[in-house]
């Protein structure tokens, strides 16, 4: 097994001084006397725009890109981008149309959104939602593969490495939003430095490999030597296609997907509930930017190691139980680091750890505190008891993480891949719910409560009808195609949108048949104005849109 020497070591507890000393300088610098909930768990009116971008990157990026997207990209190739590239695209649609709303009607969470456009059980079922899926399956996966990445690089317990990265996370958490988003700068700026480092390394080591020698040649290399891994649209005969299902990942599931994880998610739009509308709109965009730049960081390592191993390289390192697991790409290029470096890159991937699990434990406390503590539990709650019990929320979720992360199974599918489908039974319900809701004032709380509810049991029933019945009726128009197994199954991308559509239409029509009765729909403050953008943030939308379409132009 591989071992950091004793200089990456120096280099990464360097960095590990750097962010615990500037997140307590931070904390002190920016206290209060009395910290208000909202101040500790918003940092309300405190980050500035770039604070916001660089929190937004810092808080998604983690261990299932370094590590799962790493692997798929040795699988499938650059297809698997499309969630980055996308993204970009999601996150200004988010800075248009969704922000405006949020702002204006002063939600700080989303259970509160529910509570004031629909009603408490609403807003109480989601908050519970939401708690199981952060802790459950995003804290616990981002632990799991942080931990096995951590281990197989430094040649630690697996353990340990769990326990080191939820204490790691747990100090920056405990100082509220600006702790964490100001240290999420520096996080940022380590991860992009690593990252980049090692996707240098991975197109060196491919033109080496081929006799030449240069980025540019790897790159160039990568491309002759696997083809077929530099595609963004599949064909129904590919065998990923079930995963990338051909045009659903620009307007088809991947959309909602998107549009739920960084518009109607409490882990991600956190980050931009506590300023005005111009910093928050300026953040996101900063954020867009930086989300087509982790392809670089993230994809490509994958297809360089996929490459070397199509030439003989790593057979060895890549097995797992008897097979190929792909999830070991990346530590593996990080341990042929020369000395040093390997413990920048090892920072880096420590930092985008520990970034997300801190959002999401923040998130999770927010959640726990103002939705369910103090609607629930205690009512007469102060603002310094709320502080107290986010913080204890903190501590709880994170020992719960460490003692479910290992009995998840995330390896048998795939880091990245096994966040993005259990992630899914919840997203369609939640998505309609949340569009109606703001664009469609008609829409009733029965209505919501089958999108959450029935768009939940929809999924299940999707995801487990091909056991029962046989969906071959539906290849030839590209919605099943054969499994691992040899049964016909509906991609969980088109599976999403697919229940996102019965979700709207079912919404629609319970939403008409109350209103004729007379039941009330509580609307929000809307008008369009809210949606009016400066000159300087249109000129960014269009860079970062016409970016877009030439990457799809390119690698179509």
């Amino acid at each position: 097994m591989q071992t950091l020497a004793t200089k990456d070591y120096l280099v990464f507890f360097l960095y590990f001084a750097i962010i615990v000393g500037y997140g307590f300088w931070i904390y002190n610098k920016k206290k209060k006397e009395s910290t208000s909930s909202t101040d500790y768990f918003l940092a309300e009116g405190s980050l500035t725009w770039w604070a916001i971008g660089a929190s937004l990157i810092a808080s998604n990026i983690s261990a299932e890109q370094f590590i799962g997207m790493s692997g798929s990209g040795f699988t499938m190739g650059l297809a698997i981008a499309t969630y980055e590239w996308m993204a970009a695209a999601t996150l200004i649609i988010v800075a248009i149309f969704f922000m405006p709303v949020y702002l204006k009607n002063k939600i700080f969470t989303m259970p509160q959104y529910l509570t004031k456009r629909y009603n408490s059980n609403v807003a109480m079922i989601m908050a519970v939602f939401w708690l199981l899926l952060y802790v459950l399956v995003n804290l616990t996966s981002i632990l799991y593969l942080g931990a096995l990445a951590i281990s197989s690089i430094a040649g630690l317990n697996f353990t340990f490495c769990m326990v080191f990265l939820a204490f790691f996370a747990v100090m920056i958490t405990l100082g509220g939003m600006k702790v964490i988003g100001y240290t999420d700068v520096i996080q940022v700026f380590f991860l992009i430095l690593g990252g980049l480092i090692t996707t240098y390394l991975a197109l060196n080591l491919v033109a080496t490999e081929f006799g030449s020698e240069g980025v540019l040649n790897g790159f160039t290399l990568m491309q002759q030597k696997a083809g077929d891994h530099f595609h963004m649209i599949f064909e129904k005969s590919n065998p990923n296609y079930i995963n990338l299902p051909g045009l659903s990942v620009l307007i088809g599931g991947m959309l909602i997907i998107n549009l739920n994880y960084w518009g109607c998610n409490q882990y991600i739009t956190q980050r931009a509930l506590g300023a005005d509308i111009k910093t928050a709109r300026s953040g996101i965009l900063f954020a867009a930017f930086l989300k087509l730049l982790m392809p670089i960081i993230v994809v490509l390592p994958g297809i360089a190691a996929y490459v070397l191993y199509q030439n003989g390289h790593f057979h060895t390192e890549m097995l797992q139980n008897g097979g190929v697991n792909p999830d070991k790409a990346y530590p593996i290029l990080l341990n042929l680091l020369p000395v040093g470096l390997k413990g920048l890159s090892f920072a880096a991937l420590t930092a985008a750890i520990v970034a997300s699990l801190a959002g999401k434990a923040n998130s999770i406390a927010t959640i726990f505190s103002l939705d369910i503590y103090k609607t629930q539990l205690n009512v007469n709650a102060d603002e310094k008891q709320l502080v107290k019990i986010g913080k204890l929320t903190i501590v709880a979720a994170m020992v719960i993480a460490i003692i479910v992360a290992p009995f998840l199974g995330i390896d048998k599918k795939g880091g990245f891949q096994y966040i993005q489908e259990y992630s899914g039974f919840v997203s369609p319900g939640v998505f309609a719910m949340f569009i109606m809701g703001f664009f469609w004032k008609k829409t009733t709380s029965n209505a919501a409560l089958f999108a959450t509810i029935g768009g939940f049991l929809l999924s299940i029933l999707f995801k487990f009808i091909p056991a029962f019945v046989d969906l071959s009726f539906l290849s030839s128009v590209g919605f099943s195609v054969k499994n691992g197994d040899g049964i016909y199954e509906m991609p969980f991308i088109d599976r999403m949108g697919f229940v996102f559509l019965i979700c709207v239409i079912g919404m629609y029509f319970i939403s008409i048949f109350e209103t004729r009765k007379g039941v009330p729909a509580n609307g929000l403050d809307i008008d369009r104005s809210m949606f009016k953008m400066s000159p300087s943030f249109t000129v960014g939308m269009l860079v970062v849109v016409s970016i877009i379409a030439a990457l799809y132009t390119i690698f179509w």
